[in-house]
């Protein structure tokens, strides 16, 4: 299963506990389900870090960590997939997140005059958050499920084809 590939890339809870500046978490690296690869954890995992990847607000990584947290699925995963909106894709991202909000909202879209400074971001956010957040709420939404549901049906038929592989040779050795 991709639990084997996934092993190989994710640090332990013991990993982590080793490394001084992991001692301030304490014992939430011992829970075992931030850490845990079954198909309900991975597939959390990955609705959540796609949803927070496409929120626009500032702290995306102690979202998805408490998030994780709270849902208790793989922390390693969710803060991985925040990273799809990272500096090179941001601002495309964003970008059509915008637009989409204002075609559901029926808004017209605004152009926004270069410069960016603390005036700037006050007076043209307060224009754009709306659009901005609807847009960027229902992109997450979609591609949270969409990475959810396709987690679920690809663990699934993982299993089934690795056990009807074991079912075939069980039959060749008698």
């Amino acid at each position: 299963m991709p639990r084997k590939l996934l092993k190989r890339w994710i640090p332990s809870p013991d990993q982590l506990q080793q490394k001084q500046s992991n001692s301030v978490w304490g014992k939430l690296w011992q829970d075992p389900n931030l850490f845990h690869l079954n198909r309900h954890s991975v597939s959390v995992a990955f609705f959540l870090g796609l949803f927070i990847a496409f929120i626009p607000a500032p702290g995306q990584m102690a979202l998805g960590a408490f998030c994780a947290w709270f849902f208790r699925c793989n922390l390693p995963i969710t803060l991985a997939l925040i990273w799809v909106s990272n500096p090179l894709t941001m601002a495309p991202i964003f970008f059509f997140t915008y637009k989409l909000g204002t075609w559901i909202l029926d808004t017209p879209v605004r152009t926004v005059e270069s410069g960016f400074n603390w005036q700037w971001i006050t007076t043209e956010i307060s224009l754009i958050w709306q659009p901005l957040l609807v847009g960027s709420l229902l992109t997450g939404l979609f591609c949270g499920c969409l990475g959810y549901t396709t987690i679920k049906v690809f663990w699934r038929w993982y299993v089934i084809r690795n056990w009807h592989r074991r079912q075939r040779a069980r039959s060749q050795q008698k």
